[in-house]
Protein backbone atom coordinates (compact mmCIF):
# COMPACT_ATOMS: atom_id res chain seq x y z
CA UNK A 1 0.00 0.00 0.00
CA UNK A 2 0.94 3.47 -0.70
CA UNK A 3 0.01 7.24 -0.75
CA UNK A 4 -0.03 8.82 -3.97
CA UNK A 5 0.13 12.37 -4.46
CA UNK A 6 -0.16 14.46 -7.88
CA UNK A 7 0.56 18.18 -7.83
CA UNK A 8 0.10 20.51 -10.07
CA UNK A 9 0.04 17.86 -12.93
CA UNK A 10 0.11 18.96 -16.55
CA UNK A 11 0.09 17.14 -20.04
CA UNK A 12 -0.03 18.89 -23.47
CA UNK A 13 0.24 16.88 -26.36
CA UNK A 14 2.50 19.36 -28.53
CA UNK A 15 1.19 20.20 -32.39
CA UNK A 16 3.65 21.57 -34.89
CA UNK A 17 1.27 24.06 -36.68
CA UNK A 18 0.07 25.40 -33.21
CA UNK A 19 0.07 25.34 -29.51
CA UNK A 20 -0.76 21.80 -28.79
CA UNK A 21 -3.55 20.43 -26.89
CA UNK A 22 -3.83 20.51 -22.69
CA UNK A 23 -5.55 17.30 -21.75
CA UNK A 24 -4.86 17.93 -18.13
CA UNK A 25 -4.42 21.31 -16.52
CA UNK A 26 -2.51 21.44 -13.27
CA UNK A 27 -4.61 19.09 -11.26
CA UNK A 28 -3.41 18.07 -7.95
CA UNK A 29 -4.69 15.52 -6.07
CA UNK A 30 -3.60 12.71 -2.80
CA UNK A 31 -4.92 9.31 -2.93
CA UNK A 32 -4.63 7.83 0.65
CA UNK A 33 -3.40 4.90 1.67
CA UNK A 34 -5.54 1.89 0.90
CA UNK A 35 -7.78 4.35 -0.59
CA UNK A 36 -10.12 3.11 -3.70
CA UNK A 37 -10.10 6.10 -6.01
CA UNK A 38 -12.61 6.63 -8.75
CA UNK A 39 -11.29 9.10 -11.48
CA UNK A 40 -14.78 9.92 -13.47
CA UNK A 41 -16.01 12.12 -15.93
CA UNK A 42 -16.73 12.01 -19.67
CA UNK A 43 -14.64 10.90 -22.64
CA UNK A 44 -11.73 13.51 -23.36
CA UNK A 45 -11.83 15.15 -19.81
CA UNK A 46 -7.86 13.89 -18.91
CA UNK A 47 -8.97 11.05 -16.46
CA UNK A 48 -7.24 8.11 -18.63
CA UNK A 49 -4.26 10.41 -19.21
CA UNK A 50 -3.57 11.17 -15.80
CA UNK A 51 -3.76 7.34 -14.92
CA UNK A 52 -0.91 6.67 -17.34
CA UNK A 53 1.02 9.30 -16.07
CA UNK A 54 0.69 7.52 -12.69
CA UNK A 55 1.79 4.81 -14.07
CA UNK A 56 4.53 5.70 -16.76
CA UNK A 57 3.17 5.69 -19.78
CA UNK A 58 2.65 8.79 -20.69
CA UNK A 59 5.54 11.68 -20.16
CA UNK A 60 4.58 14.64 -17.95
CA UNK A 61 4.74 18.04 -19.50
CA UNK A 62 4.43 19.74 -15.57
CA UNK A 63 4.15 19.04 -12.10
CA UNK A 64 4.89 15.83 -10.19
CA UNK A 65 3.67 12.35 -9.61
CA UNK A 66 4.91 11.21 -5.68
CA UNK A 67 4.24 7.17 -4.67
CA UNK A 68 4.87 6.30 -1.12
CA UNK A 69 7.05 9.74 -0.44
CA UNK A 70 9.36 9.03 -3.48
CA UNK A 71 8.77 11.39 -7.42
CA UNK A 72 8.67 8.98 -9.66
CA UNK A 73 8.24 11.30 -12.86
CA UNK A 74 11.81 9.73 -14.50
CA UNK A 75 11.61 6.12 -13.00
CA UNK A 76 10.48 3.66 -15.67
CA UNK A 77 6.95 2.02 -15.07
CA UNK A 78 8.52 -1.32 -14.36
CA UNK A 79 10.20 0.36 -11.11
CA UNK A 80 7.28 2.09 -10.15
CA UNK A 81 5.67 -0.59 -8.44
CA UNK A 82 2.25 -0.47 -9.39
CA UNK A 83 0.24 -2.77 -11.45
CA UNK A 84 -2.17 -1.93 -14.07
CA UNK A 85 -5.27 -3.79 -15.66
CA UNK A 86 -6.26 -2.49 -19.12
CA UNK A 87 -9.78 -1.89 -20.51
CA UNK A 88 -8.70 -4.82 -23.45
CA UNK A 89 -7.24 -7.25 -20.99
CA UNK A 90 -4.37 -7.44 -22.76
CA UNK A 91 -3.59 -11.56 -22.16
CA UNK A 92 -0.83 -13.56 -24.34
CA UNK A 93 -3.32 -15.27 -26.95
CA UNK A 94 -0.63 -18.70 -26.44
CA UNK A 95 -0.27 -18.41 -22.68
CA UNK A 96 -2.77 -20.50 -20.25
CA UNK A 97 -3.93 -18.52 -18.10
CA UNK A 98 -1.73 -19.79 -15.52
CA UNK A 99 1.10 -18.64 -17.52
CA UNK A 100 -0.88 -15.36 -18.00
CA UNK A 101 -0.71 -14.78 -14.42
CA UNK A 102 2.72 -16.12 -13.47
CA UNK A 103 4.51 -14.59 -16.48
CA UNK A 104 5.63 -11.23 -14.47
CA UNK A 105 6.86 -13.35 -11.67
CA UNK A 106 9.68 -15.11 -13.70
CA UNK A 107 10.40 -12.04 -15.74
CA UNK A 108 11.45 -10.95 -12.20
CA UNK A 109 12.87 -14.47 -11.37
CA UNK A 110 11.13 -15.17 -8.38
CA UNK A 111 12.02 -18.71 -7.43
CA UNK A 112 9.34 -21.13 -8.50
CA UNK A 113 7.68 -21.85 -5.38
CA UNK A 114 6.99 -18.02 -4.67
CA UNK A 115 5.85 -17.72 -8.20
CA UNK A 116 3.17 -21.17 -7.84
CA UNK A 117 2.12 -19.28 -4.03
CA UNK A 118 0.80 -16.66 -5.55
CA UNK A 119 -0.75 -17.62 -8.95
CA UNK A 120 -2.45 -20.41 -6.46
CA UNK A 121 -3.78 -17.59 -4.10
CA UNK A 122 -4.84 -15.36 -6.52
CA UNK A 123 -6.80 -18.02 -8.28
CA UNK A 124 -8.51 -18.99 -5.30
CA UNK A 125 -9.40 -15.65 -4.66
CA UNK A 126 -10.90 -14.67 -8.30
CA UNK A 127 -12.43 -18.03 -8.72
CA UNK A 128 -10.39 -19.01 -11.31
CA UNK A 129 -9.27 -22.24 -10.12
CA UNK A 130 -10.86 -24.61 -12.38
CA UNK A 131 -10.02 -22.41 -15.59
CA UNK A 132 -5.85 -22.14 -14.69
CA UNK A 133 -4.87 -24.37 -17.96
CA UNK A 134 -7.38 -22.60 -20.33
CA UNK A 135 -6.05 -20.47 -23.19
CA UNK A 136 -7.77 -16.66 -23.26
CA UNK A 137 -9.66 -17.50 -26.43
CA UNK A 138 -11.34 -20.12 -24.53
CA UNK A 139 -12.87 -17.43 -21.56
CA UNK A 140 -15.75 -15.53 -21.00
CA UNK A 141 -15.06 -11.70 -21.00
CA UNK A 142 -15.60 -11.50 -17.46
CA UNK A 143 -13.05 -14.61 -16.99
CA UNK A 144 -10.43 -12.90 -19.30
CA UNK A 145 -10.92 -9.78 -16.76
CA UNK A 146 -10.33 -11.88 -14.10
CA UNK A 147 -7.24 -13.49 -15.14
CA UNK A 148 -5.94 -9.98 -16.04
CA UNK A 149 -7.16 -8.49 -12.23
CA UNK A 150 -5.15 -11.45 -11.10
CA UNK A 151 -1.93 -10.88 -13.07
CA UNK A 152 -2.00 -7.38 -11.41
CA UNK A 153 -2.50 -9.19 -7.55
CA UNK A 154 0.11 -11.61 -7.72
CA UNK A 155 2.75 -8.70 -8.29
CA UNK A 156 1.78 -7.42 -4.66
CA UNK A 157 2.39 -3.44 -6.23
CA UNK A 158 2.31 -0.95 -4.21
CA UNK A 159 -0.75 0.73 -6.30
CA UNK A 160 -3.35 -0.99 -7.96
CA UNK A 161 -4.50 1.13 -11.41
CA UNK A 162 -7.69 0.62 -13.50
CA UNK A 163 -8.14 2.08 -17.09
CA UNK A 164 -12.09 1.52 -17.54
CA UNK A 165 -11.60 -2.07 -17.20
CA UNK A 166 -15.46 -3.38 -17.30
CA UNK A 167 -16.39 -1.15 -20.83
CA UNK A 168 -15.97 -4.35 -22.63
CA UNK A 169 -18.05 -5.99 -20.79
CA UNK A 170 -22.32 -6.70 -20.94
CA UNK A 171 -24.73 -5.37 -18.81
CA UNK A 172 -25.05 -8.22 -16.32
CA UNK A 173 -21.04 -8.92 -16.17
CA UNK A 174 -20.68 -5.26 -15.69
CA UNK A 175 -22.37 -5.10 -12.37
CA UNK A 176 -20.64 -8.89 -11.29
CA UNK A 177 -17.13 -7.85 -11.67
CA UNK A 178 -17.78 -4.06 -9.80
CA UNK A 179 -18.87 -6.26 -6.87
CA UNK A 180 -15.91 -8.42 -7.21
CA UNK A 181 -13.38 -5.51 -7.39
CA UNK A 182 -14.80 -3.67 -4.68
CA UNK A 183 -14.68 -7.09 -2.35
CA UNK A 184 -11.16 -7.39 -3.88
CA UNK A 185 -10.58 -4.41 -2.43
CA UNK A 186 -11.78 -4.56 0.69
CA UNK A 187 -9.73 -8.25 1.29
CA UNK A 188 -6.24 -6.30 0.31
CA UNK A 189 -6.66 -3.26 1.54
CA UNK A 190 -4.82 -1.75 -1.32
CA UNK A 191 -4.39 1.39 -3.05
CA UNK A 192 -6.45 1.82 -5.99
CA UNK A 193 -7.06 4.06 -8.45
CA UNK A 194 -9.86 3.41 -11.02
CA UNK A 195 -10.82 5.29 -14.39
CA UNK A 196 -14.31 5.00 -15.46
CA UNK A 197 -16.86 7.45 -17.35
CA UNK A 198 -19.52 5.47 -15.81
CA UNK A 199 -21.19 7.24 -12.95
CA UNK A 200 -22.70 4.37 -11.59
CA UNK A 201 -19.39 2.61 -10.98
CA UNK A 202 -18.09 5.39 -9.67
CA UNK A 203 -20.69 5.73 -6.89
CA UNK A 204 -21.01 2.17 -6.07
CA UNK A 205 -17.10 1.89 -5.50
CA UNK A 206 -15.00 4.45 -4.54
CA UNK A 207 -13.93 5.55 -1.27
CA UNK A 208 -13.72 9.09 -3.04
CA UNK A 209 -14.67 10.04 -6.20
CA UNK A 210 -12.32 12.83 -8.31
CA UNK A 211 -15.01 14.29 -10.44
CA UNK A 212 -13.10 15.60 -14.17
CA UNK A 213 -13.86 17.70 -16.93
CA UNK A 214 -11.54 19.22 -19.61
CA UNK A 215 -8.61 18.36 -17.78
CA UNK A 216 -9.36 19.66 -14.63
CA UNK A 217 -11.35 18.33 -10.91
CA UNK A 218 -14.64 20.07 -10.45
CA UNK A 219 -14.80 18.37 -7.26
CA UNK A 220 -13.43 15.32 -5.02
CA UNK A 221 -15.85 14.08 -2.51
CA UNK A 222 -17.52 10.88 -0.96
CA UNK A 223 -20.13 9.24 -3.06
CA UNK A 224 -23.22 10.13 -1.56
CA UNK A 225 -21.69 13.66 -0.70
CA UNK A 226 -20.82 14.49 -4.19
CA UNK A 227 -24.57 13.01 -4.90
CA UNK A 228 -26.49 15.15 -2.84
CA UNK A 229 -23.77 18.49 -2.42
CA UNK A 230 -22.35 19.14 -5.91
CA UNK A 231 -20.10 22.18 -5.52
CA UNK A 232 -21.24 23.40 -9.11
CA UNK A 233 -23.25 22.55 -12.77
CA UNK A 234 -21.17 20.20 -14.59
CA UNK A 235 -21.09 18.00 -11.33
CA UNK A 236 -25.10 18.27 -10.44
CA UNK A 237 -25.86 17.41 -13.78
CA UNK A 238 -22.95 14.83 -14.05
CA UNK A 239 -23.48 12.53 -11.49
CA UNK A 240 -26.79 10.51 -10.98
CA UNK A 241 -29.00 8.46 -13.11
CA UNK A 242 -31.21 10.05 -14.24
CA UNK A 243 -29.30 12.83 -13.88
CA UNK A 244 -30.02 15.99 -11.44
CA UNK A 245 -33.06 18.14 -13.34
CA UNK A 246 -31.80 21.90 -13.95
CA UNK A 247 -34.18 24.49 -14.19
CA UNK A 248 -32.84 28.27 -15.48
CA UNK A 249 -34.47 31.05 -13.80
CA UNK A 250 -34.30 33.97 -10.89
CA UNK A 251 -35.09 34.22 -7.55
CA UNK A 252 -37.84 37.23 -7.46
CA UNK A 253 -39.64 38.74 -4.12
CA UNK A 254 -43.51 38.31 -4.99
CA UNK A 255 -46.10 39.33 -2.23
CA UNK A 256 -43.43 40.03 -0.06
CA UNK A 257 -42.29 36.47 -0.32
CA UNK A 258 -38.91 35.40 -1.98
CA UNK A 259 -39.88 32.89 -5.20
CA UNK A 260 -37.77 31.04 -7.38
CA UNK A 261 -39.71 31.88 -10.63
CA UNK A 262 -38.59 29.45 -14.33
CA UNK A 263 -36.85 31.43 -17.46
CA UNK A 264 -39.61 31.83 -19.41
CA UNK A 265 -39.56 29.66 -22.68
CA UNK A 266 -38.03 30.85 -25.81
CA UNK A 267 -40.76 32.47 -28.33
CA UNK A 268 -40.41 29.32 -30.77
CA UNK A 269 -40.07 26.80 -28.09
CA UNK A 270 -42.50 24.45 -26.66
CA UNK A 271 -44.67 25.24 -24.03
CA UNK A 272 -47.57 22.91 -22.29
CA UNK A 273 -49.98 25.62 -21.29
CA UNK A 274 -50.41 28.85 -23.64
CA UNK A 275 -50.79 31.09 -20.37
CA UNK A 276 -48.55 29.66 -18.03
CA UNK A 277 -44.76 31.02 -18.29
CA UNK A 278 -43.61 28.32 -16.15
CA UNK A 279 -42.72 27.34 -12.34
CA UNK A 280 -43.29 29.94 -9.61
CA UNK A 281 -42.17 27.94 -6.30
CA UNK A 282 -42.08 29.42 -2.88
CA UNK A 283 -38.76 29.54 -1.03
CA UNK A 284 -40.03 30.19 2.09
CA UNK A 285 -38.47 27.11 3.64
CA UNK A 286 -35.22 27.35 2.05
CA UNK A 287 -34.82 30.96 1.70
CA UNK A 288 -31.34 30.92 3.44
CA UNK A 289 -28.48 34.00 3.28
CA UNK A 290 -27.00 32.61 0.32
CA UNK A 291 -30.18 32.36 -1.87
CA UNK A 292 -31.98 36.03 -0.81
CA UNK A 293 -28.81 37.49 -1.25
CA UNK A 294 -29.13 35.96 -5.27
CA UNK A 295 -32.56 38.11 -5.74
CA UNK A 296 -32.78 39.23 -8.79
CA UNK A 297 -30.05 37.10 -10.33
CA UNK A 298 -30.17 34.11 -12.97
CA UNK A 299 -29.89 31.20 -10.88
CA UNK A 300 -30.12 27.33 -11.76
CA UNK A 301 -32.31 25.29 -9.59
CA UNK A 302 -31.30 21.74 -9.66
CA UNK A 303 -33.73 18.87 -7.89
CA UNK A 304 -32.82 15.11 -8.01
CA UNK A 305 -35.87 12.73 -9.31
CA UNK A 306 -36.51 11.65 -6.46
CA UNK A 307 -37.08 14.78 -4.99
CA UNK A 308 -40.33 15.21 -7.23
CA UNK A 309 -43.60 13.40 -5.47
CA UNK A 310 -46.92 12.63 -6.75
CA UNK A 311 -48.37 13.09 -3.48
CA UNK A 312 -47.99 16.08 -1.42
CA UNK A 313 -45.30 15.96 1.77
CA UNK A 314 -44.36 17.91 4.44
CA UNK A 315 -42.11 20.77 2.89
CA UNK A 316 -43.15 20.10 -0.62
CA UNK A 317 -44.39 22.75 -2.90
CA UNK A 318 -47.07 22.01 -5.50
CA UNK A 319 -45.90 22.61 -9.60
CA UNK A 320 -48.12 21.99 -12.17
CA UNK A 321 -46.63 19.92 -15.73
CA UNK A 322 -47.42 17.80 -18.32
CA UNK A 323 -46.66 14.04 -19.26
CA UNK A 324 -44.41 13.66 -22.10
CA UNK A 325 -43.25 10.25 -21.61
CA UNK A 326 -43.57 7.60 -18.83
CA UNK A 327 -41.02 4.61 -18.54
CA UNK A 328 -41.81 1.74 -16.51
CA UNK A 329 -38.83 0.25 -15.03
CA UNK A 330 -40.77 -2.53 -12.53
CA UNK A 331 -40.34 -1.39 -8.80
CA UNK A 332 -40.52 2.50 -9.66
CA UNK A 333 -41.82 4.83 -12.83
CA UNK A 334 -39.88 7.62 -14.95
CA UNK A 335 -42.07 10.10 -15.81
CA UNK A 336 -40.48 12.78 -17.88
CA UNK A 337 -42.68 16.01 -17.89
CA UNK A 338 -42.64 19.40 -18.74
CA UNK A 339 -42.49 22.80 -17.26
CA UNK A 340 -42.85 26.23 -18.83
CA UNK A 341 -39.36 26.12 -20.39
CA UNK A 342 -37.71 22.81 -19.25
CA UNK A 343 -38.33 19.38 -19.50
CA UNK A 344 -38.37 17.16 -16.09
CA UNK A 345 -37.76 13.46 -14.92
CA UNK A 346 -39.48 12.25 -11.66
CA UNK A 347 -39.09 9.27 -9.89
CA UNK A 348 -42.16 7.60 -8.42
CA UNK A 349 -42.70 4.20 -7.03
CA UNK A 350 -46.80 3.72 -7.87
CA UNK A 351 -47.38 1.80 -10.11
CA UNK A 352 -51.26 2.75 -11.87
CA UNK A 353 -51.04 4.27 -14.85
CA UNK A 354 -50.07 7.78 -16.20
CA UNK A 355 -51.77 9.69 -19.28
CA UNK A 356 -49.19 10.95 -22.09
CA UNK A 357 -50.21 14.80 -22.79
CA UNK A 358 -52.23 14.97 -19.59
CA UNK A 359 -51.70 17.80 -16.76
CA UNK A 360 -50.34 16.23 -13.53
CA UNK A 361 -49.42 18.25 -10.22
CA UNK A 362 -46.18 17.39 -8.71
CA UNK A 363 -44.66 18.12 -5.40
CA UNK A 364 -41.17 19.36 -5.12
CA UNK A 365 -39.18 19.15 -2.06
CA UNK A 366 -37.13 22.01 -2.04
CA UNK A 367 -35.54 21.18 0.88
CA UNK A 368 -32.81 18.65 -0.73
CA UNK A 369 -32.76 21.29 -3.73
CA UNK A 370 -29.52 23.05 -4.39
CA UNK A 371 -28.98 26.12 -6.19
CA UNK A 372 -26.43 27.72 -8.42
CA UNK A 373 -24.95 30.36 -9.96
CA UNK A 374 -25.79 30.71 -13.11
CA UNK A 375 -22.84 32.62 -14.83
CA UNK A 376 -20.03 31.07 -12.27
CA UNK A 377 -21.97 27.73 -12.03
CA UNK A 378 -20.78 27.41 -8.84
CA UNK A 379 -23.24 26.06 -5.64
CA UNK A 380 -25.20 29.13 -3.56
Amino acid sequence: MAQVIITNLVKTYPDSKGPGVTAVKGISLTVENGEFMVLVGPSGCGKSTTLRMIAGLEEITGGTVSIDGRVVNDVEPKDRDIAMVFQNYALYPHMSVRENMAFGLKLRKLPAAEINKRVGEAAALLGLDELMERKPKALSGGQRQRVAVGRAIVRQPKVFLFDEPLSNLDAKMRVQMRAEISKLHARLGATMIYVTHDQIEAMTMGDRICVMHDGVIRQVDEPLALYDRPADLFTAGFIGSPQMNLIKGRVETRAGRPCFVEQNAPADGPRWSPGNPGLVLALDQVATPHITSATGRNIVLGIRPEDIHEQAQPGTVAAIARIELVEPMGAETFVYLRTGAHGLVARFHSHHALKLAAELTVHLNLARARFFDADSQAAL
